[in-house]
């Protein structure tokens, strides 16, 4: 295996579980502020989704002939661009970014950076991983399965956060 691409997929993994941890400490910061969370019964979804999608991806790399082709090398540049968007959502919400459903009543949502043109950047960007991580292994199974995953998944969980939103809980 390519040492290039080792040392990608643990920067993935590296990366999703220090997002988790963040989440968790804002998390603490938003309850402690007096923060709600709503829809912790579809949660577990999203923990299986990506759980899930890294197995894939193992699975069908192995089953590949893997060689460095223009479809990883635009996958990958395609990747770097909404690792940068991915970054910006996050620092955009600050304290506020997190994987659950937490609103702090008193506050008002976010109108800067991307959440000024859509309702929900980081959701559209996670959509795109979904599809551009896998085709930097070769993995195009997974490239077409986990995207329409996500969108089933957040056919529960937009409108969720959009009832949270409007309400303020």
């Amino acid at each position: 295996m390519d040492w290039l691409l080792i040392g990608l997929f643990s920067f993935l993994i590296f990366q999703r579980l220090s997002e988790l941890a963040i989440a968790k400490s804002n998390k603490k910061w938003m309850l402690e502020r007096g923060g709600r969370e709503i829809g912790q019964e579809h949660y577990f979804l999203f923990i299986l989704l990506h759980t899930l999608f890294f197995v894939s991806i193992l699975v069908e790399f192995s089953l590949t002939d893997f060689s460095w082709s223009y479809v990883t090398w635009i996958a990958l540049t395609f990747f770097s661009v909404l690792q940068l968007l991915r970054i910006y959502c996050i620092a955009t919400l600050g304290r506020r970014w997190n994987t659950r459903i937490i609103i702090i009543p008193e506050e008002k949502p976010i109108q800067k950076g991307l959440y000024r043109f859509m309702s929900h950047p980081n959701y559209t960007i996670v959509f795109f991983e979904l599809i551009a991580i896998p085709l930097l292994f070769h993995a195009y199974i997974t490239a077409v399965i986990f995207p329409v995953f996500h969108l089933l998944i957040l056919r529960i969980r937009i409108p969720a956060e959009n009832r949270a939103l409007k309400e303020r809980v």
